[in-house]
């Protein structure tokens, strides 16, 4: 592990564990195990898990810290077996610059091997201190992440779009698991229940901002910032909250009509794009990120000072400067 600051966060001893932990005696699972942990990414749910077990008061030379590392990796696990599953159902060709797995090896090893992903988690949790109150939270987040794809596809289908809806489909699609990294190293930890509380708060609050940002990015950013084409969520018929905000407007009946048709037009997702500045929609999203973001933030207020609690309050800061 790595120290920041005095901060402990994932380097490559994580991914080797991750490695360890993904060990297989077939070559294909093996192989998607070895692409997760190689491809890398921010690991952002990993760190805050090992951010709010410093938190909450944990060194990395206590003996338990071993058993953090494993819970940082049984989110991650839990991450990647949704992506795998996600890129199937979206038919994604890559994902961070490389090949998917469905696409590379069929739909039955990537189903699979994200099933297997989710047994190895299963396995590490039950021999953890704690073991049925996080078993029973994952199994929780895992239920609401699947229900929040699967409203985000029946919402689109029956054009059924609202506020509630949006929340309970962002709530799912990530800022679950983000509580969940957050709160979850207070049940293995056994504190006091307001702590936990505290860091559950953060997570859903960090999580809900980080999704508000993606969507208002997927619709008015830069895409040569962004590395891919803006509109996804217009052509996908998503009411995102930019969409729906700008659906609260005079001009609101001309893009409800460009989202139920999935923007199959020409110029539809330009369209879209011009009404939302004309009507100052980047504005109007960012002061709801900036609530959810400044929600996050004090609710750590309830745990001790120091640089753990700094570092998961500016990952929630920096949700307001994010360009892409």
């Amino acid at each position: 592990m790595t120290a920041v600051n005095s901060l402990t966060v994932p380097d490559a001893t994580f991914d080797d564990r991750l490695r360890e932990i993904l060990r297989s005696r077939v070559e294909f699972i093996e192989l998607i195990g070895d692409d997760l942990v190689s491809a890398g990414g921010k690991r952002t749910r990993p760190l805050i898990v090992f951010l709010a077990a410093q938190a909450l008061g944990l060194k990395a030379s206590d003996p338990r810290w071993k058993d953090v590392i494993d819970l940082a990796a049984c989110v991650e696990l839990l991450h990647s077996a949704s992506l795998l599953h996600d890129d199937l159902i979206d038919d994604s060709d890559t994902r961070r610059g490389h090949q998917t797995a469905f696409k590379r090896f069929g739909n039955v090893v990537s189903v699979m091997s994200g099933d297997f992903m989710l047994a190895r988690l299963l396995m590490l949790l039950s021999q953890m201190p704690g073991s049925a109150e996080l078993t029973h939270a994952f199994g929780e987040t895992a239920s609401v992440i699947c229900e929040g794809e699967v409203l985000q596809f029946q919402v689109a289908s029956y054009a059924d779009y609202s506020l509630e809806n949006y929340w309970t489909v962002i709530h799912g699609k990530t800022a679950a698991l983000v509580e969940l990294a957050a709160s979850s190293p207070a049940l293995l930890l056994q504190v006091p229940e307001g702590q936990r509380a505290a860091l559950a708060t953060f997570g859903q609050e960090y999580g809900m901002a980080f999704q508000i940002q993606d969507d208002l990015l997927d619709l008015m950013g830069d895409e040569a910032k962004l590395g891919k084409p803006v509109g996804s969520d217009v052509r996908e018929g998503k009411a995102t909250f930019p969409l729906l905000a700008l659906m609260d407007t005079p001009d609101g009946a001309e893009v409800r009509d460009i989202l139920e048709r999935h923007a199959n037009q020409a110029g539809d997702v330009g369209r879209v794009r011009e009404l939302a500045g004309r009507h100052d929609i980047t504005a109007r999203t960012r002061t709801e990120i900036r609530r959810r973001a400044q929600n996050a933030i004090q609710a750590l207020e309830t745990l001790p000072a120091g640089p753990a609690r700094d570092a998961l309050a500016s990952l929630a800061q920096k949700e307001l400067e994010r360009h892409h």
